[in-house]
């Protein structure tokens, strides 16, 4: 069951838009193959919307166990290929889902350092660190491509 209380009205035109916990967010029903999927609504605007919606979940059509399952081989260095033949399901959509998650956590991870309170030190560390990266991976292509001929 959905925790409303973590959840946000996703209407820009509702006076709770983007504001958790205030008691507007309700369960409406289930919907999906298996109604195994909630579906919230606004009882401020009438909005109605997924539960999974802002979630890397949201609009696949698959089971939440088996987009963990893909995102736990793709965390562990399991090649696309390795994972569908493990889990049984076709190679585009094990790549489709690591690329929905992909997308979804560099969304969670430049709001999180839009909301930092960093030093300019501190700003300097971190792009020496986002260079030197940078360089290494040019490098490693680089003696890829020489080694290629």
């Amino acid at each position: 069951m959905t925790d409303v209380k973590n959840t946000f009205c996703p209407n820009i035109d509702c006076e709770y838009y983007g504001l958790q916990n205030h008691g507007n967010i309700a369960i409406r029903g289930k919907y999906g193959k298996n109604k195994d999927k909630e579906l919230l609504y606004c009882r401020t605007c009438g909005k109605r919307f997924a539960s999974t919606r802002a979630t890397a979940f949201f609009g696949l059509h698959l089971s939440d166990d088996k987009i963990v399952q893909i995102i736990h081989h793709a965390v562990e260095g399991v090649g696309v290929r390795a994972t569908s033949r493990l889990l049984g399901i076709n190679k585009d959509t094990v790549n489709r889902v690591i690329l929905r998650a992909g997308e979804h956590c560099e969304i969670v991870l430049s709001n999180l350092l839009r909301s930092l309170k960093l030093k300019e030190a501190q700003l300097d560390e971190l792009w020496a660190f986002v260079k030197k990266r940078n360089l290494l991976t040019q490098k490693k292509l680089a003696e890829s491509g020489s080694g290629q001929r």
